[in-house]
Order: C-alpha cells, then structure tokens, then sequence
C-alpha cells in the first residue's frame, strides 16, 4: 500500500526537499482507514534539533479528500511525536501547492521560512518534478512548523 501510493501520488517513493532526497517508503509511516478501506498516508523523519527532537512531516496524502484522513492522520503523528518527547512538527511544501498551505494553516501550523528557488535546486535531485501545476511555476519551498 505505502509504495503505491507513494508512486501514483509522488511518481515514486523519493522525495527531494532541502537539498535532500529522502526515501519516504523506508520512513515511519500512519495509515488512515475508513470501513476498513485505506483512506490516507503520511510518512515522516524523526530528526535532532538545537531546541530538541522534531519530526519532519515528508508525505501526506489523502485518498478520499474531506472525509477527515488526512487531520486523522496528523493528529496521530502529533499525538505520538508528544508521546515521544518532540517540540516540534514540520514539512515543507512548495508556493503553488494553496489547498495544502490552507489545510496546514488551519491545522495550525505557521509558515517560518522560504527558501526561495528550493524546488529549482530540488530539481537537480530530481529532474522529473514538474515545471508548472496549476498554471504556476514551481519555485519555492515553504517550511511550515506547529511547535508542541
């Protein structure tokens, strides 16, 4: 399940983010279900950090929008991340990306950074991330973080 939606969400398992690339099939990973039926993924890196432990929110996908999988889901990471003694959730997505800038804003995760031209560099590590979507051009990764 985790590889194929990772391959018909993201064209595959890599993600480029940061100057990084990161395999997000060999992450932690929650899944969301409803009756029984995969409804969501999100995979996330744990990492050290000056102010303590963060865990990185990598992939977030959810496979029937507005059904509540994809809050389940970060509910869950954030609940255990708590558990675990985390200060801080964070991910980054990119400037075309709204739908996802409005659901981690009402979440309640705040835009902390901008590394302009991040997915220009990104696209070194991986080539096929697309130019464009939505009619604007992919540029800029914005970090987003909800300290706990």
């Amino acid at each position: 399940f985790i590889m194929r939606t990772l391959l018909d969400s993201w064209g595959g398992s890599w993600a480029a983010v940061h100057g990084e690339l990161i395999d997000a099939s060999a992450l932690p990973a929650l899944v969301a279900t409803i009756d029984e039926q995969a409804a969501g993924l999100l995979t996330y890196l744990p990492r050290p950090g000056d102010m303590g432990p963060s865990w990185e929110i990598v992939t977030l996908n959810a496979l029937r929008p507005g059904c509540g999988a994809g809050t389940a889901l970060v509910d869950g990471v954030r609940s255990a991340a708590k558990g675990a003694g985390v200060v801080r959730l964070w991910l980054v997505t990119t400037n075309d990306n709204t739908r996802a800038l409005r659901f981690w804003q009402r979440y309640g995760f705040d835009l902390v950074a901008l590394r302009r031209d991040g997915v220009t560099a990104s696209r070194r590590l991986k080539p096929e991330i697309p130019l464009m979507a939505d009619g604007i051009p992919l540029r800029h990764e914005l970090e987003l973080e909800l300290p706990l």
